[in-house]
């Protein structure tokens, strides 16, 4: 296979990645606090064009607190394709009970056997998903 007869990425539309994103339920949450960056792995749902994930005390929420600009990232890979959804934004934690009340009615139940009763909200400020197709690697030389 020549580079030139690979197929382009494309950039997906705002509402192809969200709906890339409701398809998804594990994801990457990145956070910068003193300027050390760090990853956590989260299960979330989307919904009403934000993101909401639960947690319990620790190294993520308290990362949350001092600095609650967040980065998201979650992707899927199927036979022929595959897509990447990033999200850039604000992340909130639920303390109105009507909040939290709706929050605990979306489908988002821990994957591990924990209790997280803190609800974390992502509101995105800039999104971008990619999709592109899947193949072997092109003859280098």
């Amino acid at each position: 296979m020549d580079i030139n007869d690979l197929k382009e990425i494309r950039i997906l539309t705002e509402d192809e990645s969200w709906d890339a994103l409701l398809s998804a339920s594990l994801g990457r949450l990145a956070v910068s606090v003193g300027g050390i960056p760090d990853i956590f792995p989260v299960n979330f749902v989307a919904a009403d064009r934000r993101l909401f994930f639960r947690t319990a005390e620790g190294t993520k929420l308290l990362e949350l607190t001092v600095n609650n600009r967040v980065a998201f990232e979650t992707d899927g890979v199927g036979h022929d394709e595959a897509w990447s959804v990033v999200v850039k934004g604000t992340a909130s934690i639920l303390d109105k009970q009507s909040d939290i009340d709706a929050a605990d009615q979306l489908p988002l139940h821990p994957l591990i056997p924990t209790l997280k009763y803190i609800y974390v909200e992502i509101t995105p400020t800039h999104m971008q998903g990619r999709r592109f197709p899947l193949g072997p690697e092109p003859d280098r030389y």
